[in-house]
C-alpha cells in the first residue's frame, strides 16, 4: 500500500494533467486557425457602407464613397470653392443626361454600395458639377455616332481608342495619315476609334462638320455627355463599353490621347508579338506606383482630401497611354458600375484594377511608355512607344522622318 501511495497516484495525477494540457492545446491552435481564417475572410472584403474596414485602402474610397469631415455642415459648398480657387468654373451641368439617366444617376448616388443616403446628399452638388462622385449607369449615354460594325466582318488585333475633343479635326487628321493609319497594322486586323462628348456649347456648324468626318471615315464615337477635361473618365470608360459590346474578341486595346506619338508597329511588333497566343488580364503601361494625392489647389491634378481620403493611390498606368488585352474592356467597364466616380482617369482605372486584383505589368523596358515630351531623334523613337506633347503638324513631321529612318543603323 505504502509503494501504492508513493508511486501508482503521482502516475495517475500526471496523465490527468497531461491530458487536460492536451486538450487546452489543441482548443488554442483550433481557435488560431478560426481567427486566421476569419483575418482572411475579412482583409479581403470590400467593405459595404455602414462598416468599418481592417484598415485604410484605395477601395475604401471606392467602395465607401465620400466622407463628411468633422465639424463640416456644408461638404459640396466648400468643395466649390475649392475649385473656384483653383481656377476652375464648371459648367452647369456637366453631364449631359438624358432625363431617364438622370434619375437613374439620381437614384445611385443616394444607395447602393457607396455610401448611404445622408452622406451622398451633400455631394449631389458637386456631383452634377464636377462628373464625380456618382456611379455609371448600367445604360451607356446615348450614342450621337456610333460604328457598332467595326468588328462585324473580323476580329482585330489592336484596336486604338483616341480621346479627342470635338474641335481637333486637324490632330485627328494628323493621326489617321500616321501613327493611327491602318497600314501600320501590316495585314493585322486594326480599328481606330476617336472618342468624343459634345460640346460645352451648342456649336451646331461644328457638330455638322463632326458628323460629315465621321461619314468620310468612319471612326468615331461620339455620346451625349460634356467634353471636359473631368469627363475624362466617363470617355475613356464609355470606350471600354463599346469595345466590350461590339468587339469583345479583340486581342489588345491602346487608349492614348490625341496630342501622342504613338510607334504603332513598335508597340504590335515587339510588346505585343502578333506570333504569340494573346494574353489575359494584361494591362501595361507607364507605372505610377506610390504616388500620393495632389492636394495643391493650383494644380491640374488637385485632390480635394475629401474625394480621396487614402494616403496613396494605387498602382496605375498613366493616362496618356496605356496598353490592356481584349478581355479586359468588360472586366473594367463591369467594375466601375460599382465605385463611384473619379475625375483623374486613370487614377480611376488603377482602382477598378484594385478592385479586379489586377496588378499592371510593367513594360519590358522603362522607357517604352513616357508621360513626358522626349525629344526627337530617330534613334529614340524607333524603340519607344509612347511620346507626349504633340501637335499635329509635329506629329506629321516625326512620323515621316521615323518612317524614312528607321531602317538606318544608329
Amino acid at each position: 500500500m505504502q509503494w501504492r501511495r508513493r508511486h501508482c497516484c503521482p502516475i495517475k495525477m500526471t496523465w490527468t494533467v497531461k491530458r487536460s494540457l492536451f486538450r487546452t492545446y489543441v482548443t488554442g491552435l483550433l481557435s488560431l486557425a478560426l481567427l486566421f481564417t476569419l483575418f482572411l475572410l475579412f482583409s479581403h472584403q470590400d467593405w459595404l457602407p455602414g462598416h468599418s474596414g481592417p484598415r485604410e485602402n484605395p477601395l475604401a474610397y471606392a467602395v465607401r464613397g465620400f466622407r463628411t469631415p468633422k465639424g463640416e455642415s456644408n461638404q459640396s459648398s466648400s468643395l466649390r470653392s475649392l475649385w473656384r480657387e483653383a481656377g476652375y468654373v464648371p459648367p452647369k451641368p456637366l453631364l449631359n443626361l438624358s432625363s431617364q439617366q438622370a434619375e437613374g444617376a439620381a437614384g445611385e448616388a443616394t444607395g447602393g454600395i457607396g455610401g448611404g443616403g445622408d452622406s451622398m446628399s451633400t455631394n449631389n452638388s458637386l456631383q452634377k458639377e464636377m462628373g464625380v462622385g456618382g456611379k455609371l449607369s448600367a445604360q451607356p449615354y446615348r450614342y450621337i455616332l456610333n460604328e457598332p460594325f467595326k468588328c462585324r466582318d473580323s476580329t482585330p488585333f489592336l484596336i486604338l481608342l483616341i480621346a479627342a475633343e470635338p474641335g481637333q479635326a486637324d490632330a485627328r487628321n494628323a493621326i489617321r495619315q500616321t501613327w493611327g493609319n491602318e497600314s501600320v497594322a501590316m495585314g493585322l486586323g486594326f480599328v481606330r476609334l476617336f472618342l468624343l462628348g459634345t460640346g460645352t456649347t451648342s456649336d451646331t456648324v461644328l457638330q455638322s462638320s463632326i458628323e460629315e468626318e465621321s461619314r468620310v471615315y468612319h471612326d468615331i464615337i461620339q455620346q451625349d455627355y460634356r467634353d471636359t477635361y473631368y469627363n475624362l473618365t466617363v470617355k475613356t470608360l464609355m470606350g471600354m463599353n463599346w469595345v466590350a459590346t461590339n468587339c469583345p474578341h479583340a486581342s489588345y486595346v491602346m487608349k492614348t490621347d490625341s496630342d501622342m506619338f504613338v510607334n504603332t508597329e513598335y508597340l504590335i511588333q515587339k510588346l505585343l508579338k502578333p506570333k504569340i497566343p494573346p494574353k489575359q488580364r494584361y494591362f501595361t503601361g507607364h507605372l505610377m506606383t506610390n504616388h500620393a494625392p495632389n492636394h495643391n489647389k493650383d494644380s491640374k491634378w488637385y485632390m480635394p482630401p475629401e474625394l480621396y481620403t487614402d494616403k496613396l493611390y494605387p498602382i496605375f498606368c498613366s493616362g496618356t497611354g496605356y496598353v490592356f488585352s481584349g478581355d479586359m474592356a468588360e472586366l473594367i467597364y463591369q467594375a466601375s458600375l460599382s465605385i463611384r466616380r473619379l475625375h483623374l482617369e486613370d487614377v480611376y482605372v488603377g482602382i477598378c484594377l484594385a478592385k479586379l486584383r489586377i496588378d499592371p505589368a510593367p513594360p519590358p523596358n522603362e522607357f517604352l511608355f513616357n508621360h513626358y515630351h522626349v525629344p526627337y531623334s530617330s534613334c529614340k523613337y524607333s524603340q519607344l512607344i509612347t511620346s507626349h506633347g504633340f501637335n499635329p503638324s509635329e506629329i506629321i513631321r516625326d512620323w515621316n522622318h521615323l518612317q524614312s529612318n528607321k531602317n538606318k543603323p544608329c
